[in-house]
């Protein structure tokens, strides 16, 4: 099985620790795992501002990176689901096997344990694009059976403690540049997020995209509130360091 890691950029140059979590957790789980070197930006910021097609050489060099494995793995619903589109537009063979590393875990692996431990109170995020585009969890709007790939790997660390949220999918504001175009219309969302937090006693705020996470971080700080934000990559790999 040839892995390739796909890194997005916002977490390499700030939340490295998020690469370095996914890496070693998939080491952990016994795969041969690739970081090819000049990999960049999905090119998601250009296109939901409305410039999509500055991003068909991202798509490119993508492809040129990518090219010869079998999964690509990421840590970002909304990174993973960009490629996804883009991908399948181009007609390209990769479309099919880039994956976000919870769906990888749940729907590939086949993950059934995970030797970790994280003794915290912890409420889960789940970010618009993951939820409703990736399909991570069921929407609360859909009368469907429920599934939830992150409460299910979450489920398995020992001493986790998972909240009930009053509004458990409900959009967290950030949006990329909807943060700075609409900024008082996000820190309210962004701020109702948090409070539901709060109210049902969660330490630690996790999910799959650290933009959202980064996001409701930025509000935790400013507002001088104990919770914490850490990815859910940091949490399934073992890391059990509340900064």
């Amino acid at each position: 099985m040839k892995i390739g890691l796909f890194i997005p950029c916002y977490v390499d140059q700030f939340y490295p620790q998020v690469g370095i979590a996914t890496l070693q957790l998939l080491e952990k789980l016994g795969l041969e795992v690739n970081y090819p070197l000049n990999q960049t930006c999905c090119g998601q910021p250009m296109a939901n501002s409305g410039f999509e097609y500055k991003g068909e050489n991202l798509i490119k060099m993508f492809e040129e990176n990518f090219q010869k494995y079998q999964y690509v793995i990421g840590p970002s619903g909304s990174c993973v689901m960009h490629l996804k589109e883009q991908l399948s537009h181009v007609k390209s063979h990769l479309a099919d096997g880039v994956f976000e590393i919870c769906e990888f875990l749940t729907d590939i692996l086949n993950v059934k344990e995970l030797p970790s431990e994280f003794p915290y109170r912890v409420g889960v995020h789940s970010s618009c694009h993951g939820l409703r585009g990736l399909r991570l969890a069921t929407p609360s709007e859909l009368n469907e059976n429920p599934s939830d790939k992150p409460g299910t790997l979450l489920k398995m660390i020992k001493g986790i403690q998972l909240v009930d949220l009053n509004r458990k999918d409900e959009c967290c504001g950030f949006g990329g540049t909807f943060a700075v175009s609409e900024e008082a219309v996000s820190v309210k969302m962004g701020t109702d997020r948090i409070r539901d937090h709060e109210l049902n006693g969660a330490e630690v705020i996790t999910g799959t995209d650290m933009s959202c996470l980064m996001h409701l971080d930025g509000l935790l700080k400013r507002q001088k509130k104990n919770i914490r934000v850490m990815h859910i990559t940091e949490i399934l790999n073992g890391n059990n360091e509340v900064k």
